[in-house]
């Protein structure tokens, strides 16, 4: 049997590599707590993303169970249900009651065009996913939180180093949420951390992860253990050095999917809103097949693994189609009709820096020979 191609594989630099980064941690024996390496890490990081200030923690969906805390949310917060489950059980675990909104069948981000119709006097924040790493209508979605005083904060996760209109998009909302799990084009095996833009904003992120902890011996609040621990944070270092030419690999299959692919009817290559203005970061590869390909998307999927290729189909479901969220009025399928019909079509190809050229070309032949 051939090996198999998975949806994405970890980006993991030399093991030599990651040796003098051990021995420091062995021979300083800080393991977590906010030792050099988590220091060193959040500097890199804002610099790197060029933003204002890092706060890492273990994984994002406690970054996001945080920044829903460090903003005071309460009542009611306007989402999008083509996501991973995680953007949403955040809200759950602060009791905060989620609205859904349909997306945009270009971005395939939530559509700024009909958030303001569902706000009620019990809505507090805008919970946005930059889906792909395409940036959602940052402006569109500011002038509606301005005008309604609500708090934005983006669910960054697929997003990472992902710039617009000439900075980084994690600059936009409140607060952004990045991941770094072994998925994600930037990982530390588990990991997260928010995008603040004050001193004491990061303060109030870094009291929270840390029990509630304001000094030594001052507990001011109810926090959380949401710390990073050395180890993770030196593989971050470690990965950052590897970071521009896996992005540009990245780029590379992407550029390859789209010759090979672009001429076959039924499927559709989205790239979300195509702009002089945005440099992408290919973290994903998402096609969309419709009913002029010979098959159906299910039956794709299952092609593809009988020739040990495993597309993943993400987000299928829609986290409103999950029982704990049918209960919510806005998870009417006739309030989502966008977001249903991408999520029945969607199958995310196979993307990482370690995928050679043969297996990219295997992908476009099974699927163009249907």
């Amino acid at each position: 049997m051939t090996k198999p191609i998975y949806v994405t594989q970890p980006l993991i630099p030399p093991l030599e590599e990651f040796i003098p980064y051990l021995e420091k941690i062995w021979a300083n024996k800080i393991l977590t707590n906010g030792g050099e390496m988590h220091q060193a890490l959040e500097k890199e990081l804002a610099e790197y993303l060029g933003v204002k200030f890092v706060s890492l923690f273990s994984n994002a969906t406690i970054a996001l169970l945080t920044a829903m805390k460090a903003l005071k949310i309460t009542g009611e917060v306007i989402t999008t249900p083509y996501s991973f489950v995680a953007t949403t059980h955040s809200l759950l675990w602060n009791e905060l009651r989620p609205v859904f909104v349909d997306i945009c069948e270009d971005s395939l981000n939530i559509d700024p065009s009909k958030i303001e119709n569902s706000i009620t006097k019990h809505t507090r924040a805008i919970l946005p996913v930059h889906v792909y790493g395409n940036p959602c209508g940052i402006h569109e979605i500011k002038k509606i939180a301005d005008k309604y005083n609500l708090k934005i904060i983006y669910d960054a996760a697929h997003a990472f180093g992902v710039s617009f209109e000439g900075q980084s998009i994690l600059n936009h909302g409140d607060l952004s949420v990045l991941s770094f799990h072994a998925t994600k084009i930037f990982n530390t095996f588990e990991g997260g951390a928010i995008i603040s833009s004050s001193k004491e904003m990061k303060k109030h992120i870094d009291d929270l992860k840390n029990f509630g902890f304001r000094s030594e011996t001052v507990v001011a609040e109810v926090g959380i253990n949401g710390k990073m621990s050395e180890i993770n944070a030196a593989f971050g270092l470690l990965q950052i050095k590897h970071m521009k030419s896996a992005e540009m690999r990245r780029a590379n299959i992407a550029s390859r999917y789209i010759n090979g692919l672009k001429r076959i009817k039924g499927v559709d290559i989205k790239k979300g809103k195509v702009s002089e203005y945005l440099s992408p970061n290919h973290s994903y590869f998402p096609i969309f097949i419709n009913e002029k390909f010979p098959l159906s998307r299910d039956d794709l999927y299952e092609k593809l693994k009988l020739e040990n290729i495993y597309a993943r189909r993400y987000f299928y479901p829609l986290i409103s189609s999950f029982d704990m969220y049918k209960k919510y009025p806005s998870s009417n399928e006739n309030n989502l009709s966008v977001a249903n019909k991408i999520s029945e079509a969607v199958l995310c190809l196979p993307i990482y820096p370690a995928l050679e050229d043969s297996a990219v070309d295997k992908v476009i032949d099974i699927i163009s020979e249907c």
